[in-house]
């Protein structure tokens, strides 16, 4: 295993931690060897200095706010968090850095990893994917994002020609419209009650509306976690639509509104999440592979619109309650290390 004289053996490190509901501190953490490694196969492990990290905005609102489902507690664990919900809990899957110490085809290496916001960390060498080049690598913390839209994408199986409506201009939302319309032929219209998701809309090249009087779509996405937004999606669907589902609302009751046109347009509601891969195509792609063209796909500059702002790592107890408060417009927050 090669390495670099930089303090990679240090024992601790420092991460960010939910301690309460609405709450976080920086903690000193151990940087230990991942699960199933030991001093014979160090050669399969690496050390990655954080560069830059990504809030997910609506997962880590449920997280940070103690909004997690009980009976969600185990399927919502993040490949690397420590704790278990509600708190303490280490949580986030948006990490881009360097690896200080590693296998010599990874050593030097800027590299993706589903990981926390920390400083430092030991993991697999099979757990991080390096950044293809050209990608910066403020820009690469969109992977799961990205990941997230192909996967809805994927379920969604739009059609050349097809008229498409997102409602909900998230990150996810926008980036789901922003495929979309690269299909040949699509007439998509990204919708959003919120004014201000205009402006990056027009960035990506979108066609954004704050409301549509067309209901004859043949696919319709929703992404905006609000029951009204799900009522919005299918009173936008044409006879025999798709509705895909994309929000997770957590412990949040939702009413979709069943009656009216569902039944005799004959609709279909369908679930989408990034934890599954389309049936149709698990004979074929793997989680390694689908998170590779995600990271490919991110090479279009464009995508730097999605990133709202940056903050240090230092910065992160009073940034987190900041932009996952009720009502912050904040995208993408990129974490800077």
């Amino acid at each position: 295993m090669s390495s670099t004289n930089d303090g990679s053996s240090h024992a601790a490190t420092r991460a960010f931690w939910t301690t309460a509901a609405g709450e976080g501190k920086i903690l000193d953490t151990a940087l230990s060897d991942p699960p199933g490694t030991s001093a014979a196969t160090t050669d399969t492990e690496v050390t990655v200095q954080s560069l830059y990290s990504g809030v997910s905005r609506g997962t880590e609102s449920l997280v940070f706010h103690g909004r997690v489902p009980a009976s969600e507690h185990q399927s919502m664990r993040a490949p690397f968090q420590q704790g278990d919900f509600p708190w303490p809990v280490k949580y986030g899957y948006a990490n881009v850095g360097r690896v200080v110490s590693g296998p010599e085809g990874l050593a030097g290496k800027t590299v993706f990893c589903l990981y926390p916001h920390q400083q430092r960390y030991k993991v697999p060498a099979s757990a991080v994917t390096p950044l293809p080049p050209g990608l910066p690598a403020a820009r690469a913390i969109l992977a799961a994002n990205m990941e997230t839209a192909v996967n809805g994408l994927w379920d969604a199986m739009p059609g050349v020609g097809d008229r498409i409506a997102v409602v909900g201009l998230g990150v996810v939302g926008l980036l789901v419209a922003w495929l979309a319309s690269r299909i040949p032929g699509t007439h998509v219209i990204a919708l959003d009650t919120n004014s201000g998701r205009e402006a990056v809309a027009r960035k990506l090249g979108l066609n954004f509306a704050s409301q549509s009087s067309f209901d004859d779509f043949d696919l319709v996405i929703h992404a905006s976690g609000q029951s009204a937004g799900l009522a919005t999606a299918l009173g936008l669907a044409g006879l025999e639509a798709t509705v895909v589902e994309m929000s997770w609302y957590g412990d949040q009751p939702v009413n979709a509104p069943l009656g009216a046109a569902f039944h005799p347009r004959r609709l279909t509601l369908k679930s989408s999440q990034v934890g599954g891969i389309s049936p149709l195509r698990q004979p074929r792609w793997d989680y390694r592979r689908r998170l590779i063209l995600a990271l490919d796909l991110l090479q279009d500059p464009v995508l730097d619109a999605l990133i709202s702002a940056e903050t240090s790592f230092e910065q992160m107890p009073q940034t987190m309650a900041q932009i996952l408060a009720p009502g912050d417009d904040t995208l993408c927050h990129r974490i800077r290390y």
